[in-house]
């Protein structure tokens, strides 16, 4: 079973960064809880403050989808429709 990371890149809505990171920050703790995750970080832009990205590396790729299953996930994507201009998500392997 190989390791599995996860880039996911959230563009919020300009008037909206605010309640998309308050959103975004509350899925941490949950989800370092869950079985399978090695690392789950959430970073912004020092630039362009809209955009975050969660750097995630996950024990396996079962693992991480059943993550994207959670209830505290399914709360995020309700509590931010509307508020996302676009979503972006890579599943990656160390190569060096």
């Amino acid at each position: 079973m190989s390791k599995l990371t996860i880039v996911a890149k959230i563009e919020a809505k300009p008037e909206s960064v605010e309640l998309v990171k308050a959103e975004l920050l509350k899925l941490i703790e949950p989800t370092r809880q869950e079985a399978g995750c090695i690392q789950y970080d959430l970073h912004q832009d020092n630039t362009n403050p809209e955009v975050f990205v969660f750097y995630e590396n996950w024990e396996s790729r079962e693992l991480w989808q059943a993550h994207m299953n959670n209830d505290h996930l399914k709360a995020y994507m309700k509590a931010t429709e509307g508020a996302v201009v676009n979503f972006t998500l890579n599943e990656m392997a160390v190569i060096g």
